[in-house]
């Protein structure tokens, strides 16, 4: 779960695959927040790559639904 989603890859997701997907991503986000804050990350540009893996979701998903 630590790859990034490129946006062609979440264009080809179905709404529920979308929805799975940002609830896996905002875990996996919640999780390195909370270890980051307790003992610095090795790479702390992990979290900048799963909050912004988390917009493409959130975006993806309201262009959907406002079609």
């Amino acid at each position: 779960m630590d790859r990034i989603m490129k946006q062609a890859e979440i264009k080809e997701l179905s709404v529920e695959e979308l929805k799975e997907k940002m609830a896996d991503f905002k875990k996996q986000y919640d999780e390195l927040k909370m270890a980051h804050a307790v003992t610095p990350l090795e790479n702390p540009l992990q979290i900048k790559t799963a909050r912004r893996t988390v917009a493409r979701l959130a975006t993806e998903l309201t262009k959907r639904e406002n079609q």
